[in-house]
């Protein structure tokens, strides 16, 4: 979900909740901590300089059980980084406490914001020979110094 779409969203909510992917709910007296632009620039395990940004929202349960946080409040949160960080409409990276901070894409229900889980994966698998390690027959193609992950 990028920033517009969330924006978008809010305006006709009454009320701002998050459903984690395990059916349970962000306690309704969370707090948006930050709203940041996450920029990333990195090597993969192939070689390719990569570039990513994106906005991010931590939550935090704060156990301040009279908070409630209401739509009009988040957007204005979301404005204020846009206008003082200079962010694009990008798509948006949740962060949430579990066992440990859980990174999480964002969708949408219709009632809920739902926090969706992210997975890491090989960007260059085809340098690396990746799917041959679906195949447990094949797994020659990794040696030391061969340029594998």
């Amino acid at each position: 979900m990028k920033i517009s779409e969330i924006k978008n969203k809010l305006q006709a909510l009454e009320g701002v909740s998050f459903l984690l992917p395990n059916g349970k709910y962000v306690p309704e007296n969370f707090h948006v901590t930050e709203v940041g632009l996450v920029t990333k620039h990195f090597i993969d395990c192939g070689g390719t300089e990569r570039f990513e940004k994106s906005a991010n929202f931590q939550l935090w349960d704060a156990h301040d059980y009279e908070h409630r946080l209401k739509p009009r409040k988040l957007i204005k949160i979301i404005e204020l980084s846009q206008s003082r960080l200079g962010m694009e409409d990008l798509d948006i990276e949740v962060e949430y406490q579990s066992e440990t901070v859980g990174k999480y894409s964002l969708e949408f229900n219709g009632k809920d914001f739902l926090l969706i889980s992210k997975t890491t994966a090989c960007l260059a698998s085809e340098a690396c020979g990746v799917s041959s390690f679906s195949n447990p027959t094949n797994q020659t193609q990794c040696t030391p110094g061969g340029g594998c992950c």
